[in-house]
């Protein structure tokens, strides 16, 4: 379904990296749901992974189960991003990526991210090392430019697309605006429309099927990366593919599944990082999933203080329970419940709901 240099991929549908988010537990998680092929870690620092620094081996921690992969790379200095991605096709990684789209100030005061954008020609001249240096492919992610007076994508594309990088990656805002305002799907377009044979990956507000088909249709882009989307709701990606082939507006998993998932996630972190570091991590992807539980609020207050498995067994039984004055026999929330005002000001969204737009996550770093 999509062509990425040597890489044959199963789905044009692909995960974007979120700093603190897109670890290891998660990409398992979600390929275990379906859907999804190419899966992209954190943004890793190319010098601290040359030094084998062993946060950012962990960064880029793998399993079997965690096929094809794609690295995200930043730093400025082209000798050591071309050692790094030598380094990465080494241990086996599918495809190196580079961030050039990071708005975040320490990754951008370095040269690195969304400053990457604008010095074009010694932007293309540290790409062209690194895909001189490696047979994987080399792809690119980037913004439509720093600001609206700044638009350069198109042109940045056109310069690594001569260089000989295998696919552009672009989310529709730009630095500036960091994560705020809509996608700019005619932005993401005209990066299409520059570099005519080159796959271009759409990026940026896809939280929904219906979404994901918007940015196909509107941009012409070759493929979707999400990444808050996939927070949200970890079945997009198979429900996308679904939705494309079929036109059926796909239907919300029930609540069973929901903590099923939820179990499988927590199980993967304490596997991956420790019983306490994993719980500690856990307090953050909790809450996500009980945006689509109905009534949370007994759930979120408990969550965000695990700090063991037995921590997190007490706080969901308790939950469970709680959560029993709300639903039928089946687990589901009961048809036309009115909940009472005090309980109405802790509810999180209906699970059946589905968001215009979703918050950003917090995570390592001050701006998203």
């Amino acid at each position: 379904m999509f062509k990425l240099g040597s890489l044959s991929l199963q789905s044009k549908l692909f995960l974007s990296p979120l700093a603190g988010y897109t670890n290891l537990p998660f990409r398992l998680t979600l390929r275990e749901l379906g859907g999804l092929d190419l899966a992209t870690t954190d943004l890793v620092n190319a010098r601290s992974l040359i030094e084998r620094n062993p946060k950012a081996l962990k960064l880029i921690e793998t399993s079997a189960a965690d096929r094809p992969l794609a690295v995200q790379l930043f730093g400025s200095v082209p000798e050591e991003m071309r050692d790094a991605a030598q380094y990465l096709e080494s241990i086996g990684v599918s495809s190196v990526d580079i961030n050039m789209g990071c708005p975040v100030r320490k990754v951008c005061r370095v040269g690195g991210g969304s400053a990457m954008m604008t010095e074009t020609d010694k932007t293309a001249h540290l790409v062209k090392g690194m895909v001189d240096a490696v047979k994987i492919p080399v792809t690119a992610k980037m913004r439509l430019g720093w600001d609206d007076e700044n638009l350069t994508a198109p042109d940045l594309a056109r310069a690594l697309r001569d260089v000989g990088v295998s696919a552009i990656f672009v989310h529709g805002r730009t630095r500036e605006q960091g994560f705020s305002g809509g996608v700019n799907l005619a932005g993401i377009r005209a990066v299409v429309d520059a570099i005519p044979g080159t796959p271009v990956v759409g990026n940026g507000d896809v939280i929904s099927p219906e979404a994901a088909r918007t940015m196909f249709d509107q941009t012409g882009c070759a493929g979707v990366s999400i990444g808050r989307g996939a927070f949200y709701n970890p079945w997009i990606f198979r429900q996308t593919l679904d939705y494309l082939s079929s036109g059926n507006i796909p239907t919300e998993p029930p609540f069973a599944e929901r903590i099923r998932v939820l179990r499988r996630h927590y199980d993967l972190m304490v596997e991956v990082f420790g019983e306490q570091h994993g719980s500690r991590m856990f307090r953050k992807v909790g809450p996500w999933y009980a945006k689509r539980f109905g009534p949370a609020h007994h759930f979120n207050k408990g969550i965000v203080s695990i700090a063991t498995r037995s921590d997190f067994e007490r706080v969901l039984g308790d939950y469970l329970i709680w959560r029993q004055q709300f639903v039928d026999e089946t687990g589901e929330l009961k048809p036309n419940y009115q909940p009472p005002p005090m309980v109405a000001s802790f509810m999180e969204e209906p699970a059946v709901a589905r968001r215009e737009s979703i918050p950003v996550p917090k995570g390592p770093v001050e701006v998203w």
